[in-house]
């Protein structure tokens, strides 16, 4: 298998970019943050209000791949078994017989997560955690590369669930779309005012390729200082007064890989200051816990994260 440098790194992004473009205007920052994840192994929640195109962005992004791809629509009456799949009687042979779920694809889009019970929320950790799954006592790996996109609206809390810590945790990142601008929008009326339908996109890449890419973001160097300035930054956020809970150690993993893969982006093949700055915020802020203090004064996780970078010390460049 060929090594790929940064600049291949950089490249396949822009491809990838160009195709999920297509269906989403604008939000270049947004996509990116995706593409980020993906070079990481990691999973992304995709979080806003309802009709931005969150769904519309996983599955322009999981085409584009040219991966398997599967699609759940999570409702409150959704079983587990409905995810990872079921042993059956198969009565012609005599035997149980596994028919697996659709988390056995490569890209998952989660459809509205927060709308099934913590039970069926639960069935997701041990795949999201380890990329396997255990259905009566056996253990079966799901097929690499493999990425969990879930989508939830925050702001309809009515028969939702809101996704516990641990979940939460296994999540790399956490996206906004936030809405467009005008221009944009207009661009939104005018791109699609004959069919509201979405074009399907040909994939522009492939399994075989992306593993090179995922290869090549771990070799981006970082120097110690700036090892040490995401220790100091995860330090800073659990002994912050205005939370209960700060950043774990999975957290730090995520700010240092994706901090990598921003680099890799820019075909750099070194970690900058500015790269764990720029990630620390997606990374982190859906992760900690208000107190409950910080809540009633309208502190916002985000508003923590801003504080803890003003607050570390930044590393000088060599």
């Amino acid at each position: 298998m060929q090594a790929v440098d940064a600049n291949g790194v950089q490249n396949m992004a822009d491809k990838i970019r160009h195709s999920v473009q297509r269906v989403i205007v604008g939000k270049d920052d947004v996509i990116d943050l995706a593409i980020i994840a993906l070079l990481c192994k990691g999973h992304v929640l995709v979080e806003d209000v309802p009709g931005i195109g969150k769904t519309t962005m996983a599955k322009a992004l999981a085409q584009s791949l040219g991966c398997t791809f599967n699609r759940i629509q999570f409702t409150p009456d959704l079983m587990p078994t409905d995810v990872l799949g079921v042993n059956f009687y198969n009565q012609k042979s005599g035997d149980f017989e596994f028919r697996a779920g659709p988390i056995f694809s490569q890209i998952l889009l989660a459809d509205e997560i927060n709308r099934a019970t913590p039970r069926t929320q639960s069935a997701l950790l041990e795949a999201m955690g380890e990329r396997q799954v255990t259905i009566d006592g056996v253990t079966r790996a799901i097929s690499e590369p493999f990425m969990v996109l879930a989508t939830q609206n925050p702001i309809e809390m009515e028969g939702t669930f809101p996704l516990p810590e641990a979940q939460l945790d296994r999540f790399m990142l956490r996206i906004k779309l936030g809405y467009p601008s005008p221009d944009e929008e207009s661009d939104i009326l005018l791109r699609f005012q004959k069919d509201t339908i979405l074009p399907a996109l040909d994939p522009i890449t492939t399994e075989s390729e992306l593993r090179p890419l995922q290869d090549a973001v771990t070799t981006v160097r970082v120097d110690d200082t700036i090892r040490m300035y995401v220790v100091a930054i995860t330090q800073a956020t659990r002994e912050h007064d205005g939370l209960s809970l700060g950043a774990s150690p999975r957290a730090a993993l995520s700010l240092y890989k994706t901090a990598q893969a921003k680099a890799a982006l820019d075909a750099r093949d070194f970690v900058t200051p500015d790269d764990v700055k720029g990630m620390a915020e997606t990374v982190l802020a859906h992760r900690m816990i208000l107190t409950s203090n910080s809540r009633l004064r309208g502190r916002t996780t985000e508003m923590i994260v801003e504080e803890v970078l003003d607050s570390v010390p930044v590393p000088i460049e060599r």
